[in-house]
């Protein structure tokens, strides 16, 4: 694994900035975590770009919508949770309805917000957001894969929901030879045994387990599938035909997430054991993010042992 950890909230804020000299028509909205999101970066720079909108989440995602409709690219942040969850209604009908060009950056997903708790930790919000018709769902797995995900968002035209953590989390991707498409998995490593799906931080935790297991003698692929929806069905295919086994490992509700999506598409087109790594139906707690993931069984050692016994 590379030395550099990276919070992908910090590279959602210098993404922003950087996309702020390069295309004028970017404009960034916040409900008053600009310090959190990382959307501060961005206000420095360009303060008359920037918008609070307060403790104010729906009526953020109304004045993006609105903003969306003079030609500019609206990017309104918060937590996940009160992105996809207090807000859930006026982006359905104000955003995803109209299918109007508004981004949606997502801070703080998933358990690994830790000392926060329950309340703020989102594992509910790629379920959410991808029943919305139209919306396109997006998970980066590290600081490289944010950065051009968030400028691939910009560039796709309609609603986008980009989904990034408040953990530092390995560099995997090199910056020089990193190539991102919006609906296309990207295959890590080679296997013939099993496949293992991740997506967000759990893509470095799946290439861990992956050295894990082949030290016992399992030869594990590792795709990332860094776009829920739309989901790259080809290569899922293509890799459970090939193993005939499939995990998905994900900081999120092993209901309605990218185990979901997954098994929506194996189900129908390529019918396969398939076994889903998250969060189970329960709420988080608070604690360091670090035991939380240990706890919840999505670090590496857990997810190891959970293929073993699987395959």
């Amino acid at each position: 694994m590379a030395g550099k950890k990276i919070a992908t909230r910090e590279s959602y804020g210098n993404a922003l900035k950087e996309l702020g000299e390069k295309y004028q028509d970017l404009v960034v909205l916040d409900a008053d975590l600009a310090g959190a999101t990382k959307t501060s970066t961005f206000q420095k720079a360009f303060p008359d770009r920037h918008i609070d909108c307060g403790i104010a989440e729906g009526n953020m995602m109304g004045i993006a919508a609105g903003i969306a409709t003079t030609g500019k690219v609206p990017f309104a942040s918060t937590f996940a949770m009160f992105a996809a969850g207090r807000a859930f209604e006026q982006i359905r009908n104000s955003i995803g309805y109209p299918h109007l060009n508004v981004k949606i950056g997502a801070t703080h997903a998933g358990i690994s917000v830790g000392e926060d708790g329950a309340t703020h930790q989102c594992n509910e919000d790629i379920a959410l957001m991808r029943v919305i018709p139209g919306m396109t769902v997006i998970c980066p797995a590290d600081d490289v894969e944010a950065k051009a995900a968030v400028e691939a968002a910009y560039l796709h035209d309609g609603p986008v929901y980009l989904r990034f953590g408040r953990l530092a989390v390995p560099v995997i991707n090199d910056e020089e030879s990193y190539h991102f498409e919006i609906g296309k998995g990207i295959t890590l490593k080679e296997g013939k045994d099993v496949t293992l799906v991740a997506t967000g931080l759990c893509v470095s935790e799946a290439l861990e387990a992956a050295l894990m297991l082949e030290k016992e003698g399992i030869d594990a692929e590792v795709i990332n599938i860094h776009t829920i929806k739309p989901i790259d069905e080809e290569l899922l295919v293509a890799s459970a035909g090939k193993t005939g086994k499939v995990v998905t490992i994900e900081e999120h509700s092993v209901l309605g997430g990218l185990g979901g999506a997954v098994s929506e598409v194996l189900g129908t087109k390529c019918p396969v054991p398939t076994l889903r790594i998250g969060i189970e139906d329960t709420f988080g707690e608070s604690g360091p993010a670090a035991e939380l993931i240990k706890k919840y069984g999505i670090d590496a050692e857990s997810i190891c042992r959970k293929v073993k016994e699987f395959v």
